[in-house]
């Protein structure tokens, strides 16, 4: 019977912010982006910074294979700027917001005000069963992830909500977004080893922060991730966007991040 078959769901994940807001064509950006998908084969499509309702049109109306949505509504546009494209059914969707940790120093109000918006979206697939978590904690500026960096507490307290968002689910599950946490931190090692989530990657994907938007002498980090819960494999995980694209003006990137891509297989159902 094809049901007791395992399936394949193929995930794509991306930061779809690019550069700053003023002068970014952010129209040809995301025109670039939706078309590219809704001509792939991507089954599903996690986006962060999805910022506002404008943000979400330029995407659906190019995404038209992409026939459902899931975000939570909010006053500006989705909450979180999480929104995930399924080209499969949906059963359900919820929105967990991180707040604001008590513990804190060194973080200014404005960034303590910006990780209030950041959470995690919650996704159910109807047909296979696949809970997809789409999530984006909130950014270091200064891009130090040790135990002595400002942002450490910060980014601390959000990935121990996201694991209890992550523990909670009992379908299969695949965690997907720009986590702003690089891959070599005691702090993503933590989170992979609590949650037993596993890289897609493998640990092999190279940094999806592009140095072009970083200062000069910085190291560019992998800070962006599809992580599988127990029963779900990747396959053929690979990098999207990773060059320059044609836009309204000539080439440029679709974002300062690399994509992402696997091709999970889940459980026989």
């Amino acid at each position: 019977m094809r049901e007791d078959l395992a399936s394949r769901v193929a995930v794509v994940s991306l930061n779809t912010r690019g550069v700053a807001p003023i002068g970014s064509r952010l129209a040809g950006r995301y025109a670039a982006i939706a078309m590219a998908l809704d001509a792939g084969d991507a089954d599903v499509a996690c986006f962060q910074e999805v910022s506002t309702w404008w943000h979400l049109r330029l995407l659906a109306r190019r995404m038209r294979s992409f026939r459902h949505m899931g975000f939570r509504p909010s006053l500006a546009g989705p909450a979180g700027g999480l929104v995930t494209f399924s080209r499969l059914p949906l059963s359900g969707t919820a929105y967990r917001g991180f707040g604001i940790p008590s513990g804190a120093p060194g973080i200014s109000r404005a960034a303590r005000w910006g990780a209030r918006l950041k959470g995690a979206l919650v996704t159910w697939l109807a047909r296979p069963r696949l809970c997809v978590v789409n999530t984006h904690l909130a950014a270091n500026r200064d891009g130090d992830w040790s135990p002595e960096s400002r942002f450490y507490p910060l980014h601390r307290a959000q990935l121990a909500v996201l694991a209890r968002v992550v523990c909670g689910i009992a379908a299969p599950a695949v965690v997907c977004g720009d986590f702003n946490v690089d891959r070599g931190s005691s702090l993503f090692g933590g989170f992979v080893r609590d949650t037993r989530l596993t890289d897609a990657f493998d640990g092999s994907c190279p940094a999806t922060f592009r140095p072009e938007y970083l200062p000069p002498g910085a190291t560019p980090n992998c800070i962006d991730f599809i992580l599988t819960a127990d029963g779900v494999t990747a396959d053929a995980a690979t990098v999207v966007f990773a060059g320059q694209e044609p836009l309204p003006g000539g080439p440029g990137y679709v974002s300062d991040h690399v994509g992402l891509r696997a091709s999970l297989i889940l459980p026989p159902s």
